[in-house]
């Protein structure tokens, strides 16, 4: 089967919601409600996300500072042209990137229906739905398409599934940003995060599955840094982690991983 981008967009479906009272809001997403503009600041332009997006999504304020962030470190270069957001979810981040207009091409994966329809529903509201190429399917299958048909293209014997020709990318041209499920909200009664307990992927899936392109790892902000530390070969260059806050407050930390 062929991995292909999403030439239309999706139908909404009844999983794709839009509350606009507090009464209509399930109790455990209440509190995220309540901070709905501050998520998205085109809230109350017909928004629209599932009840699972409502808890991975970033702050529109923290997915504006990281789009200008993700260009400015010290691993970027000017070669770099196009992102690949790896869990779109609602579009938070993607549409950021997009809105950041740095980007030759933006990439969101999403592998949820229902989600990618809002995301691609949101990225209407904020003005960039043509600015984003969207692919419905599991960005790991991705990311191991993508990495085999650059190797094809330097002789290598093809293997696996084939990638769609539109989304044959220069390994060396793009940056990665992966925010990934952290297996809910349960991280938030740790001191210190263990990141090879983190689900569906822990650190190490990520990191060799993103490998050897640049990336930038959207990760809870009590992260275990000797665990971030420990990817760094010997010899190799330093990662940049950056801790990003909301009114005096971390959300998140984001380590910069150079390419290889």
């Amino acid at each position: 089967m062929t991995l292909r981008p999403v030439q239309d967009t999706l139908p909404l479906t009844e999983q794709c919601h839009h509350y606009d009272k507090i009464d209509q809001v399930p109790w455990d997403l209440q509190k995220y409600w309540h901070q709905r503009n501050s998520i998205f600041s085109f809230y109350d332009f017909g928004i629209r996300l599932t009840n699972d997006a409502w808890f991975g999504v970033t702050p529109e304020p923290v997915a504006t500072q990281v789009a200008k962030d993700i260009r400015s470190h010290k691993h970027s270069t000017p070669r770099k042209d196009t992102i690949v957001d790896l869990f779109a979810g609602a579009g938070g981040n993607t549409i950021a990137f997009a809105l950041s207009e740095k980007w030759t091409r933006v990439i969101g994966i999403e592998k949820d229906a229902s989600t990618l329809a809002c995301a691609q529903h949101n990225a209407g509201v904020y003005g960039v739905a043509d600015a984003i190429t969207w692919i419905h399917g599991d960005c790991l299958d991705f990311l191991a398409r993508l990495k085999e048909a650059n190797g094809n293209a330097n002789g290598k014997e093809k293997k696996g599934k084939a990638l769609d020709p539109s989304l044959q990318l220069d390994l060396a041209s793009t940056v990665l940003f992966a925010s990934p499920p952290w297996g809910g909200v349960s991280y938030r009664g740790h001191d210190v995060f263990d990141l090879s307990t983190m689900e569906p992927y822990n650190l190490a899936t990520l990191h060799e599955a993103c490998r050897p392109m640049e990336h930038a790892l959207f990760l809870p902000r009590t992260s275990d840094v000797r665990q971030i530390a420990a990817l760094v070969p010997e010899g190799g260059d330093k990662i940049e982690v950056v801790q990003y806050c909301m009114e005096g407050a971390s959300k998140a930390m984001v380590a910069y991983m150079p390419a290889e």
